[in-house]
């Protein structure tokens, strides 16, 4: 039986519909990282992390040394998110449901080398761990 779970997007967020994605994806819940390990390879320069969160979302905090590309953007803006299989990238937004989307969204496409972040920005900021606001970012992207 192909169970489908449904999140609703908001209308100013429908640009991504442009790179596939439905709003409704399989219950099976692809590729994804714990938060912990999330943090853990990040904070190691293992993996390039997007917050895929929308810019007043960026606004209340974001993890140190992230990429900011708000979801309503990816469509116009795919061509800056690495491809290269040796370079992982792991989706973040503030609970999964959009960077789960984006992720089944970009493996369509032929990514090979993203995966999403479970519990997303929600669950960091509970637990406390470090945030800053988006212009106090140090550093370019990592490429």
């Amino acid at each position: 039986m192909n169970v489908l779970r449904c999140f609703s997007v908001p209308v100013g967020l429908l640009l991504v519909f442009a790179l596939g994605v439905s709003a409704c994806s399989p219950e099976a819940p692809g590729p994804h990282v714990t938060l912990e390990q999330a943090r853990a390879e990040h904070e190691a320069g293992k993996v390039l992390m997007i917050d895929i969160r929308e810019s007043q979302e960026h606004a209340t905090g974001v993890a140190q040394g992230v990429v900011l590309l708000p979801m309503s953007q990816v469509a116009q803006r795919v061509a800056e998110i690495p491809k290269q299989a040796d370079q992982p990238v792991l989706l973040i937004c503030n609970t999964q449901n959009r960077s789960r989307a984006v992720t089944e969204a970009l493996k369509e496409q032929g990514f090979t080398n993203i995966r999403y972040v479970n519990g997303g920005m929600s669950e960091w900021a509970k637990r406390g761990w470090p945030m800053v606001k988006p212009q106090d970012l140090v550093g370019p992207p990592k490429s």
